[in-house]
């Protein structure tokens, strides 16, 4: 079983930044594909970013070159750096971790990016 728990959404202007933590509790953390996903109002549920257990990164074209995402095993972490923003950017973001056949999702926080 793994909790995940979000912090870091808030509400920037457009073309600033804002990083994204998620805190994982459990075991085997370093075994975990980790995500990044986000939800826009009447949207569905989107792939923002991924990291899997080896470093490997893969990112949704709209964010490529803005956004980063990266882990720390040693934390339990997984950050999500975001650089010059757009007010199309503003979403629920969610951590999503999946191991095999098991998935686990935090809760969410809320990135606003408006002038």
């Amino acid at each position: 079983q793994v909790q995940l728990v979000e912090s870091g959404g808030g509400l920037v202007q457009p073309g600033g930044s804002l990083s994204v933590s998620c805190a994982a509790s459990g075991s085997g953390f370093s075994t975990y594909t980790m995500s990044w996903y986000r939800q826009a109002p009447g949207k569905q549920r989107e792939l923002v970013a991924a990291i899997v257990r080896g470093g490997n990164t893969n990112y949704a074209d709209s964010v490529k070159g803005r956004f980063t995402i990266s882990r720390d095993n040693v934390k339990n972490t997984v950050y999500l750096q975001m650089n010059n923003l757009k007010p199309e950017d503003t979403a629920v973001y969610y951590c999503n971790a999946q191991r095999w056949s098991s998935e686990y999702w935090g809760q969410g926080t809320q990135v606003t990016v408006s002038s």
